[in-house]
């Protein structure tokens, strides 16, 4: 479902994103090409002065919930994952790259290029730079804590390498469906 917020702003999907019958997408939001928006997802920025912009290539999964209060913005960088059930609550950015795992919960934080918040992670009014990983499970809202974050693996690289390739063939396979009827 796609409609309106009360200030009659009305959804931006590109021609090029596939988004589930069941997603639900309501008010001042711009969806980029590539965009993967998965079943009960629900994107909303229909408070005031709210937005949301997801870039190209990003995906949306199950479940997954990004919502932007009165006054705040939610930016969605290029080929970022949200996994099955993370909520994204603005203001919030999240860089390039980026995995938000299943069930993770970011607020009012900005999220470096190329980071992982690993599955069932809280990450609340903080500043995470480039390239790190907050691991499964760890609840995160000191600044300081930030400094002792591992980077980046090589084969978590590949990970959300894969997991970005997977939604976009997903996009294109859903597509091809849809022309066939």
């Amino acid at each position: 479902m796609q409609a309106q917020n009360p200030q009659k702003q009305r959804p931006k999907i590109s021609k090029k994103a596939w988004i589930s019958e069941t997603a639900i997408i309501i008010g001042n939001v711009h969806i980029g090409d590539n965009v993967y928006v998965a079943h009960n997802a629900i994107i909303r920025a229909d408070e005031p002065c709210s937005s949301i912009v997801i870039s190209n290539g990003c995906n949306v999964q199950d479940n997954a919930i990004i919502h932007a209060i009165s006054h705040s913005q939610v930016l969605i960088g290029p080929e970022t994952s949200l996994a099955h059930g993370c909520i994204v609550h603005g203001p919030c950015k999240i860089g390039a790259g980026c995995f938000i795992g299943f069930g993770s919960v970011v607020f009012d934080s900005i999220i470096g290029d190329d980071t992982l918040v690993m599955h069932n992670a809280t990450v609340r009014k903080i500043i995470v730079p480039d390239g790190k990983v907050i691991p499964d499970g760890m609840a995160i809202s000191k600044q300081a804590v930030v400094e002792d974050l591992d980077t980046v693996t090589p084969d978590l690289a590949e990970f959300k390498g894969s997991v970005v390739k997977a939604n976009i063939d997903l996009v294109h396979g859903y597509q091809a469906l849809e022309m066939e009827v």
